[in-house]
């Protein structure tokens, strides 16, 4: 993803929160309630997503965890993975 890419999503998502709050503040919650609420739904938006920096680190660490095993087992060792992967595919 592109610097401007990420500049234009935080803008769309910044206004969007705008629009949202003063939607809220239309049906009639007061501008600490509507602000309260507009958090509240970034944070769920984020969560649901699973685009959290840590949900994102842990996800390539456990990734690049797992390429370094591969290459350190031997062709024999690779073999016998592969037969064991095969063998439950089948079931």
């Amino acid at each position: 993803m592109r610097r401007i890419d990420a500049l234009g999503i935080a803008l769309g998502v910044f206004v969007l929160a705008g629009l949202v709050y003063f939607a809220l503040q239309l049906f009639g919650l007061d501008g600490i309630n509507a602000g309260i609420w507009t958090q509240t739904a970034l944070v769920v938006l984020r969560v649901g997503n699973k685009k959290m920096t840590y949900n994102q680190q842990l996800k390539d660490y456990e990734e690049a965890v797992m390429l370094k095993r591969l290459e350190e087992m031997s062709p024999e060792e690779l073999a016998e993975l592969q037969q064991e992967v095969d063998t439950q595919e089948e079931t």
